[in-house]
């Protein structure tokens, strides 16, 4: 394939200006990340004086050294209900994503029991279905690292149907052939007993663990009974009576280190070695200083995939041709690709060309990738005229019925109908992750002010009546800082609408990773069951 000839200024002002921008936007997001971590380094004497480890220590411990770890939604549920951001910023409760243990890649959830003991959030319920929805879809096994103190109550209502999803998933999981394991580190109690109740292995540890669905003050309310925390569901007890536990392990890292001789006893193939791949001919670094954070400017995200991609080799799918909707092949880390970028608004025939493009890539079993950055499907007489409407539908009908897997990610705008023919969440993207300079909403604030400025104007003047301009200003402006602040990448990624935010820079390190879990769970081959593995 030809090299891409790169065209951009390094030296540039506007370089400059972008890099800083970014720069700018990234520390914000770690510094989120960090209080998340320092929220939960608090509590490190605690389980130091308990004898235990803190939850990213065990799982630290769990990873093969120096493997790679995609944590997913490390921002989850930021800014909402008791997480207001800032000191008691907590990433749902748990810590969700993708590692190698003994060889094996490996979905791996854990409670964070040091912040609240791991209680059940909303949101961290969310982390946990997308994960378990990730482990579904790559035929991944599933590794629970569990000491919650249980569902928080007070969110009941938003936790208790929508919980019952994540015991049908580890049914579902362990039927579909990919082995549940289950570490009990603490309390797993109530609902959460039904976590290693529903796993293929569990180890337990002693004077440590404990597995009820009534814990003592709940029995004594409920029958009257008195019992002891280790009679109920300690480790003794399920290892010796119940036949809960399959392993007793003396501490934390015996534990961990019992989950790793599980996994590296499976029947279950290794992660396949990394094909040889030429790094892009120009740096990374670059994409900083390419990328303007203002969605509205113009650049050409060919500039982008040449600093992705192998070689910066690319080759252009009828360049000429709706040519603000950018389609070719490439290899990201060695994996052939078909991607999908935006120089612009979608228009009739960027969509048609899109549609054509991806279901060639289905027919030759290409996986696509999504480089989302526009500002929605093109308006207007011309538009609608070149039938808009029914070329748009095509190219969403493409996109959901594509057969191979798809990984989207946000570097921009993704407005209206555009977040949808561009593999928007909706869409099922197996892996979706995005930029700090992310804008997702419906339409762009401004546009939604003059459009609802229009509408009361116009309704004013078929009453025969003078708009009242000075509160219409004032109604504008509250609607562009709502969009404002609904549409950044910080509120999406609170909400689950990515699987987090990413620096730019890692842009090709994250595709690769993604799309090699995608190639291995295409070419595995699993002994799915009937029910899962049930305890006798």
């Amino acid at each position: 394939m030809p090299v891409f000839r790169s065209e951009i200024d390094v030296h540039a002002a506007r370089f400059a200006e972008n890099r800083a921008a970014h720069l700018k936007l990234l520390a914000e997001v770690r510094a989120i990340e960090a209080r998340i971590r320092a929220h939960g380094d608090k509590a490190a004497a605690k389980f130091a004086q308990r004898g235990q480890l803190p939850p990213r220590d065990r799982i630290d411990l769990l990873l093969d050294r120096g493997s790679e770890w995609l944590e997913i939604s490390t921002l989850c549920g930021l800014g909402c209900h008791d997480d207001d951001g800032g000191a008691n910023a907590s990433g749902g409760g748990r810590i969700s994503g993708i590692g190698t243990v003994a060889g094996i890649r490996c979905a791996i959830d854990a409670s964070d029991s040091a912040i609240k003991g791991g209680a059940a959030t909303p949101y961290g319920l969310d982390k946990c279905l997308r994960l378990q929805q990730i482990a579904l879809e790559n035929r991944l096994p599933y590794m629970q690292l569990v000491e919650s103190a249980g569902a928080n109550l007070l969110r009941q209502a938003e936790l208790f149907v929508r919980g019952g999803a994540t015991f049908a998933n580890l049914a579902r999981l362990s039927a579909a052939g990919c082995p549940v394991v289950a570490v009990v580190h603490g309390s797993s109690t109530a609902g959460g007993a039904y976590q290693p109740g529903l796993s293929d292995y569990v180890i337990v540890v002693r004077g440590k663990t404990k597995i009820f669905l009534a814990g003592p003050p709940l029995l004594k309310a409920a029958t009257g009974e008195i019992s002891t925390d280790e009679e109920l569901g300690g480790a003794e007890m399920h290892a010796t009576v119940s036949g809960l536990g399959e392993w007793m392990a003396e501490d934390d890292r015996d534990a961990i280190r019992l989950a790793r001789e599980v996994m590296a006893k499976l029947r279950w193939d290794r992660i396949s070695a990394p094909a040889a791949a030429p790094p892009p001919a120009y740096d990374p670094e670059e994409i900083l200083g390419i990328v303007p954070a203002d969605y509205r400017k113009p650049y050409d995200v060919r500039e982008v995939i040449a600093r992705i991609v192998d070689a910066s080799d690319w080759l252009d799918f009828k360049a000429a041709y709706g040519p603000a909707t950018v389609c070719g092949f490439a290899r990201i880390e060695g994996h052939e690709v078909g991607l999908i970028g935006n120089n612009g608004p979608i228009d009739p025939d960027g969509a048609t060309k899109a549609a054509h493009f991806m279901q060639a890539c289905g027919q030759s079993g290409t996986p696509l990738v999504f480089l989302q950055n526009t500002t929605g499907y093109i308006v207007g007489p011309t538009a609608e005229r070149s039938g808009i409407v029914k070329h748009g539908s095509k190219m969403i009908q493409a996109v959901t019925n594509a057969p191979v897997p798809k990984i989207t990610l946000h570097i921009g705008a993704s407005f209206g109908a555009g977040n949808y023919g561009m593999c928007g969440r909706a869409f099922g993207p197996r892996f979706i992750f995005a930029w700090p300079n992310n804008r997702i909403s419906v339409m762009g604030g401004e546009q939604a002010a003059k459009v609802m400025t229009i509408i009361a104007e116009d309704g004013a003047r078929r009453a025969g009546k003078e708009p009242p301009h000075e509160m219409l200003a004032a109604q504008a402006k509250m609607i562009v800082d709502q969009y404002d602040a609904e549409s950044t990448a910080l509120y999406a990624t609170a909400r689950l609408w990515d699987d987090g935010l990413i620096d730019p820079r890692d842009s090709r390190r994250v595709l690769g990773m993604c799309l090699s879990v995608c190639r291995d769970a295409e070419a595995r081959t699993v002994r799915p069951n009937t029910f899962g593995v049930g305890r006798m």
